[in-house]
C-alpha cells in the first residue's frame, strides 16, 4: 500500500536555503561545544594529575630543600607541596606578615620568618595562620608568638611563589604583603632568598604553635572541569535535538479538529452538515 505522501515530499523543505543555513549553524555550534567539552576534559585530567602529584609529594619522605629551592628562581611546578627538610636559624627581625589571608572563611594573617641557612641564604617559612586581634578590626595585626631561638630543623611543604605579588610595606612597624613571592621580597632582607617558600609541618626543637592554624594543601578543583564537560556536551546535544524537533514540527504542523473542520467547510461550502447525535 503506497503512503499518501512520500517521506521525501514531507521533508522537501529542508533543501530550502534558510533550512540549510539553519542546519549548518546548529552543526557548527554543536561542533564548537563538543570542542569546548574536550578542552574542559583536558583541563580535568591536568588538574587531577596535579592533585595526584601533590598528594604523593606531600606524603613522601622529606628531601633537602636545596635540591628543590634555588636562590632567585621559583621551584618547578611539579615540586609544589613536596615535603622538604631545612636546618637553620630564624631571623625574627625580618619577619613578614601576609595580610588578608583566609582560613575556614575567616580573614587573618600568615606569619613568615626567614630561616637562615649555613651557606648564608635563607628560606621563607610560613609558620601558620593567625586570627586578627580579638579586640581589633579584621586588619589589626595580632600578637605573634616568637619564633624559636637557636638552630632548628623544619619539615614542611614547598609552596610556589604567588602571582601578582607586590613589594612589602610597613604596617605598625611590621613588613606586610598581600601575596607571597620571595623574588618580590628580596630587597626586604639583607641576604639571598631561595625561590618559593615552605609551609611549616613540624620543627625541632618544638615551639608553642597552638595559636597557629595550619595552612591547608591547595588542591585544584578538578570536579568543576568535569561538570563543564557534561554541560558543554549536553548543550551540543540540545542544539542537534532542537534542530530535529524544529524540522519535525515544520513537517507535521499541529492542526486542531476545529481547524480541520473549518478547512473542510471552506473547501466544500455546499457539503451537508451532519446532524448532531
Amino acid at each position: 500500500m503506497a503512503l499518501p505522501v512520500a517521506l521525501n515530499d514531507v521533508y522537501r523543505f529542508l533543501a530550502a536555503p534558510r533550512w540549510i543555513a539553519f542546519a549548518a549553524l546548529m552543526v557548527v555550534l554543536a561542533a564548537i561545544m563538543v570542542g569546548l567539552g574536550f578542552w574542559q576534559l583536558d583541563r580535568y585530567h591536568q588538574r587531577a594529575d596535579a592533585n595526584a602529584r601533590i598528594d604523593a609529594a606531600s606524603q613522601a619522605a622529606p628531601v633537602p630543600a636545596d635540591q628543590i629551592m634555588a636562590v632567585g628562581k621559583a621551584p618547578a611546578n611539579h615540586a609544589a607541596w613536596t615535603r622538604v627538610t631545612i636546618t637553620g636559624r630564624y631571623d625574627p627581625g625580618h619577619e613578614i606578615i601576609a595580610r588578608e589571608r583566609t582560613l575556614n572563611s575567616q580573614v587573618g594573617f600568615e606569619i613568615l620568618d626567614p630561616l637562615r641557612l649555613a651557606d648564608g641564604t635563607a628560606v621563607l617559612v610560613d609558620r601558620g595562620w593567625l586570627a586578627p586581634a580579638p579586640s581589633g578590626a579584621a586588619l589589626t595585626l595580632p600578637a605573634v608568638p616568637p619564633a624559636p631561638a637557636g638552630e632548628v630543623t623544619v619539615v614542611g611543604l614547598v609552596h610556589l611563589p604567588e602571582s601578582k605579588a607586590e613589594t612589602a610595606i610597613r604596617t605598625d612597624g611590621k613588613l606586610t604583603v598581600r601575596r607571597i613571592s620571595p623574588q618580590k621580597l628580596a630587597g626586604a632582607v639583607p641576604y639571598p632568598l631561595r625561590g618559593g617558600y615552605v609551609t611549616l609541618n613540624t620543627q625541632k626543637p618544638t615551639a608553642n604553635n597552638a595559636s597557629f592554624g595550619a595552612i591547608p594543601v591547595d588542591h585544584q578543583d578538578s570536579t568543576m572541569n568535569a561538570g563543564y564537560v557534561v554541560q558543554w556536551w549536553c548543550f551540543a546535544l540540545i542544539a542537534l535535538i532542537g534542530f530535529c524537533w524544529a524540522a519535525y514540527r515544520e513537517a507535521h504542523p499541529k492542526v486542531s479538529d476545529l481547524d480541520l473542520a473549518a478547512l473542510g467547510t471552506a473547501e466544500h461550502p455546499d457539503a451537508p452538515v451532519s446532524p448532531a447525535v
